[in-house]
C-alpha cells in the first residue's frame, strides 16, 4: 500500500511538471511578437532626372565623297610631217582577246524526275486500262457532238478533252498511274455528260 501510495505521489508530480510546462510554452507563443510586414518591392518614383542633351559633332553627319574616275593620260600629239607616209595595208587579223576567257563551272544536266517504281505486269494493267478509259471517253464525247450542247454542257466537254489530253501526256512520260487517274476522271465526266447529270 505504502508503494502504491508513493507511486502515485511520483506520477502526479510528474504530470504536475509537464502541465506547467505546457502552460509556459502557451505563453511563449501567445506573447511573440508579430513579424515586420516586407518591405515594398518596389519605391515610387517623385522625381525623374534625365541627363544633359547633347548635341552631334558635325564631323558625324559628313560622309566622304565617292572617289573621282582617273582619267588616263592623254597621248602627246605627234608633229606633223609635211608629207607622211601612207601605210602598207596589212592582211586582217583577228583582234586578240582582251580578256582571258575563263572555263566555268560545267552545266548540269537536268536530272530525271522522280517516278514511282512499279512491276512490269502493274505497269501493262495501268496502261490497258487508261488506253480502255480514254476510248471510252472518246467514244461518249464523239457521240455528243452529233447533238447540240448548252454551255455549262460545252465547258464540261471542254474539260473531258483536257483530261483525256493530260492522261495521254502523263503517258509519255511513263507516269502510268497518274495517266490511268486522269482517264478515270474523263469517263466519269463523259458519263455523266451522256446521262444528262
Amino acid at each position: 500500500m505504502k508503494a502504491a501510495l508513493l507511486l502515485t505521489a511520483i506520477l502526479s508530480l510528474s504530470l504536475a511538471g509537464c502541465a506547467a510546462r505546457a502552460a509556459k510554452v502557451t505563453k511563449a507563443t501567445v506573447t511573440a511578437p508579430a513579424p515586420p510586414p516586407p518591405p515594398a518591392l518596389s519605391t515610387p518614383q517623385t522625381r525623374v532626372e534625365l541627363p544633359e542633351a547633347q548635341t552631334p559633332l558635325p564631323a558625324a553627319f559628313e560622309t566622304e565623297p565617292p572617289p573621282t574616275p582617273v582619267a588616263p593620260p592623254a597621248a602627246p600629239t605627234p608633229a606633223r610631217t609635211p608629207n607622211p607616209p601612207r601605210p602598207r595595208p596589212q592582211p586582217a587579223r583577228e583582234p586578240a582577246p582582251t580578256q582571258p576567257q575563263l572555263a566555268g563551272p560545267p552545266a548540269e544536266t537536268p536530272r530525271p524526275a522522280i517516278q514511282e517504281l512499279i512491276s512490269p505486269a502493274e505497269a501493262k494493267r495501268l496502261q490497258e486500262s487508261a488506253v480502255s478509259r480514254r476510248a471510252e471517253a472518246a467514244k461518249i464525247l464523239q457521240a455528243l457532238g452529233r447533238r447540240r450542247l448548252t454551255r455549262s454542257q460545252q465547258d464540261v466537254a471542254a474539260n473531258i478533252r483536257n483530261f483525256l489530253a493530260l492522261s495521254e501526256d502523263a503517258e509519255k512520260h511513263n507516269d502510268l498511274r497518274q495517266a490511268d487517274a486522269l482517264a478515270e476522271r474523263a469517263q466519269i465526266l463523259a458519263k455523266e455528260l451522256q446521262s444528262g447529270k
